[in-house]
């Protein structure tokens, strides 16, 4: 069977075939509406890796906190919860379970769940890098922010955080990347992302091929695009000593 890429510039209600592959006034093509699915996923990875950042940073430092059980219980409490449960069953408890015990939770898209189910899971991965990169700290660095006076919040921020944040970006790269691919559940929510898409694509044109290679190849620019960028930021951030200068993707 010959390959018809000219599929993208159908119509996607009368499949009639529209010049320059771009709907006008009101139409829309395949094209259109994988660029759209694209537009998804990349807002949906985004969201959910800022959250999962800023969350899984401060439980990561609660997990290391001195003298402070409880708070270290609770943050290893919190990865181990979100880390063990499968990513696509969270996001079921979120879009139906967690309305159903929250009312104030109905009225939320369900996109914003996506990313809340998203950013928690990953959270707890990251979580887990910055405990690493924190422990791999000689302990003497601590130590020195004790004896020039610091408090432990002052001791986080200028000394131990900045070097122990350096140390987990390849990691960081590897997380960053599959959170990107980890946001192709979301069409369990009907969230019109990629492989939404994909799926509803093929069975409509029956050009399956065609369909999962331009997707794939969508996912491959939006994970290399990643890289490169966090490669680029390794370089910038590295400390001589601290980070190999080929970690973060080969480069």
């Amino acid at each position: 069977m010959a390959w018809d890429w000219q599929v993208f510039c159908e119509d996607t209600l009368d499949r009639t075939v529209v010049q320059g592959c771009f709907g006008k006034g009101g139409d829309i093509t395949y094209m259109d509406w994988m660029l759209s699915a694209w537009g998804w996923t990349v807002s949906v990875s985004l969201l959910a890796l800022v959250l999962a950042l800023i969350v899984g940073g401060i439980i990561g430092v609660l997990r290391t906190l001195p003298d402070s059980p409880w708070l270290v219980r609770f943050g290893n409490a919190w990865v181990e919860l979100f880390r063990n449960i499968p990513l696509l069953v969270q996001i079921f408890l979120w879009y139906h379970v967690v309305p159903a015990l929250v009312p104030a939770m109905k009225s939320v898209p369900g996109f914003v769940l996506v990313v809340l189910a998203l950013g928690f899971f990953t959270s707890a991965r990251i979580a887990e890098q910055v405990r690493s990169g924190l422990q791999s700290l000689p302990r003497g660095q601590r130590y020195a922010g004790m004896a020039v006076g610091f408090t432990t919040w002052q001791t986080y921020r200028y000394v131990l955080l900045p070097m122990g944040l350096r140390i987990i970006i390849p990691p960081l790269t590897s997380e960053t990347m599959n959170i990107f691919k980890n946001s192709s559940v979301a069409f369990a929510v009907s969230v019109t992302e990629l492989t939404m898409f994909a799926m509803q694509a093929q069975e409509e044109t029956g050009r399956g091929i065609e369909v999962y290679l331009a997707v794939t190849g969508l996912y491959v620019v939006s994970a290399f695009t990643i890289n490169r960028l966090m490669a680029w930021i390794e370089k910038r951030a590295r400390v001589p000593g601290m980070i190999s200068a080929s970690s973060a993707g080969g480069h």
